[in-house]
């Protein structure tokens, strides 16, 4: 019985090690998209309209008085 037992689990072992490589290429995919969504948010904040805006709000928390 132990012995049907542990044959099912080496069989089952050698099908999960096939899908080893996946890991890596979905971490390469979250990485590509993490770096573009990055590099989008840098754009619009860096934007004229954007920049003001943030500068704006900025000076005025500043400016507040405790």
């Amino acid at each position: 019985m132990h012995r049907k037992i542990k044959e099912a689990a080496v069989r089952l072992w050698g099908k999960r090690r096939g899908d080893a490589g996946m890991v890596t290429s979905e971490y390469a995919m979250g990485i590509i998209a993490a770096v573009g969504f990055a590099l989008l948010l840098y754009e619009v904040v860096t934007s004229g309209q954007v920049r003001a805006e943030l500068q704006d709000i900025v000076k005025k928390a500043l400016s507040a008085r405790m």
